[in-house]
């Protein structure tokens, strides 16, 4: 173990700030390293950063690594297997997506101690905060079973049989989080991330065309023509979907604080993000292009159906031990990913409900805690050994594509929450952050109108999308002009004082000021969710309509 730490001042005591659980605050102990809470000695050194950063890593990787879940090997399966690797772009655009969003999640789970469904529920209300959180459970639920269909998937081509190996992941799931140590629990976490790295020796033995690669992840293309564009749309968001989550924000958040990091390693957080980021966007483009290799010229391409099927195409093109590699690095993808929702679900539970909610507390310690943890594992396993295979294909398309579709929901939640001075003080969002973010809100509900557009008028050409595309945009300008001239005014009026954010959190939060709900807002906020309901709606027909035809 390490003991390190920057060179801050002394961070301000529990009884100053927001942190709901007293097992919140302490001593950072990650799986890689040890920060006394009292230890203050200035760091200096290359040698010194380098132990803080490895005491520190755990949540950007964690979060990010869990995210190239069994949802992730479907989606981008499917988008090499359908459509070679012309959709690699879509992970390079999603790259400052990916960053500004968790950003500003660690952010606020830094600066308040406090999780992302009790900020939202304490500052937005009980209406608000409901929907937001039974989307978040929903979802999580849904995804929870597609990590148990990669568990199927990986034992059905490994040989084993599905029943055993489902119940043996749920008890490992359970019984790494049951220790009542958060060390113990991070240390799995963190060899599991180390697990996806099996993809390299994949990748090599099929041997995709790097160049190809190389030129289709700078290059835009859209596949598919009159007729199938409303399937390429549906690929598209499920890229979206499966590569920034809604259950990232919660669970960042929340691991966070769980972890007891502060403001003063904000810095060394932000780094453990990006290498988080790398290895998602570098395992995403593998599994992209070793996809598309193993097909191209086969007739199975164009015809994807589950993650087990790609093992079983790799087989053919590289070997065995190829397939054989690409269906383990699947399982431990799906055991990750699994770790990371239901974790996900039972902090933002504790939040909502006041249940103690810490992987430092023991079983005793937090009983509601663990117990919507363990039963949320249970059911998902349960569910998913009694479905068919049909049902398991129609879920994991389903809710990747769903995930897209509500994401623009959380962000606009978080970018709110981001601009609330009572909630993050200095550490507020500048006008750069809300420009790109309200950008990005923009373009995920622009590919969801296209997608809605492409249900009901499944022959749209290109014509009609781009007069979508221009509609969307030239709202969005009125819109963004709008909020500039605003915010101008704003600023000028009042200013953010950012002197000492290294030492400020949020105060307890019966003592902030309740936030203003402007007209505006409130019809903005209405608006949001009735796009919600509408573009739901055309997901379920699009994905029905898909099943169908296969």
């Amino acid at each position: 173990m390490t003991n390190a730490t920057l060179d801050p001042k002394v961070p301000a005591t529990p009884a100053a700030t927001a942190v709901l659980d007293d097992a919140h605050v302490g001593d950072i102990r990650g799986a890689l390293g040890t920060i006394r809470l009292d230890d203050t000695t200035p760091r200096h050194g290359l040698s010194a950063r380098l132990k803080t950063l490895l005491a520190i890593v755990g949540p950007g990787l964690i979060v990010m690594v869990g995210d190239n879940d069994a949802g992730a090997f479907s989606t981008y399966g499917q988008a090499g297997q359908n459509y070679g690797t012309q959709l690699l772009w879509t992970l390079l655009m999603l790259v400052p997506v990916l960053y500004v969003n968790q950003e500003m999640v660690l952010r606020l789970g830094a600066v308040t101690g406090v999780g992302h469904a009790r900020l939202i529920l304490e500052r937005f209300g009980r209406f608000w905060g409901a929907f937001s959180v039974i989307d978040l459970f929903l979802l999580n639920a849904l995804t929870l079973v597609t990590e148990f269909i990669g568990v199927t998937l990986a034992a059905g081509y490994l040989g084993l049989p599905k029943a055993a190996a489902v119940v043996l992941a749920a008890a490992v799931i359970i019984a790494s989080a049951f220790t009542g140590s958060f060390r113990r629990f991070e240390r799995v976490a963190v060899a599991l991330c180390a697990g996806s790295l099996l993809l390299v020796p994949v990748y090599f033995l099929v041997h995709p065309k790097t160049s190809q690669m190389a030129h289709d992840f700078v290059t835009p293309a859209m596949p598919g023509g009159t007729g199938g564009l409303a399937a390429v749309m549906l690929v598209i968001i499920s890229i979206v979907g499966t590569t920034v989550a809604p259950w990232q924000l919660f669970f960042q958040q929340s691991y966070v604080i769980d972890k007891r990091i502060t403001p003063r390693f904000m810095t060394y957080e932000k780094v453990d993000l990006w290498i988080g980021i790398v290895i998602v966007i570098v395992g995403a483009a593998a599994l992209i292009g070793l996809t598309t290799a193993a097909f191209a010229g086969t007739d199975g391409f164009g015809r994807f159906s589950d993650a087990g099927a790609v093992a079983r195409g790799i087989e053919a093109k590289a070997g065995h031990l190829a397939g054989a590699l690409f269906a383990i690095a699947l399982l431990d993808a799906s055991v990750i990913g699994a770790f990371a929702v239901s974790l996900s679900t039972a902090y933002a539970i504790g939040d909502v409900f006041g249940i103690k909610h810490s992987l430092h507390r023991g079983v005793k310690g937090a009983k509601g805690f663990y117990a919507v943890y363990a039963g949320l594992v249970v059911v998902a396993a349960a569910i998913t050994l009694l479905s068919t295979d049909a049902m398991q294909g129609l879920m994991t398309q389903f809710v990747q594509v769903l995930a897209g579709v509500l994401l623009p929901s959380a962000t606009v939640f978080l970018l709110l929450l981001c601009n609330d001075r009572a909630v993050l003080g200095p550490w507020v969002n500048g006008p750069r952050t809300n420009a790109f973010t309200s950008a990005v809100v923009g373009v995920l509900v622009t590919l969801s109108m296209i997608l809605t557009a492409a249900v009901v008028w499944p022959d749209i050409g290109s014509e009609a999308i781009l007069w979508i595309m221009t509609g969307c945009g030239v709202t969005g300008v009125l819109a963004a002009g709008y909020a500039f001239t605003a915010g101008r005014t704003a600023t000028k009026e009042d200013p953010v004082d950012r002197s000492g954010r290294r030492d400020w959190r949020m105060p307890p939060l019966e003592t902030l000021p309740a936030p203003t709900m402007s007209t505006t807002r409130k019809v903005g906020m209405a608006a949001l969710r009735a796009y919600l309901l509408i573009a739901m709606a055309m997901v379920i027909i699009k994905v029905v309509q898909t099943a169908l035809n296969h």
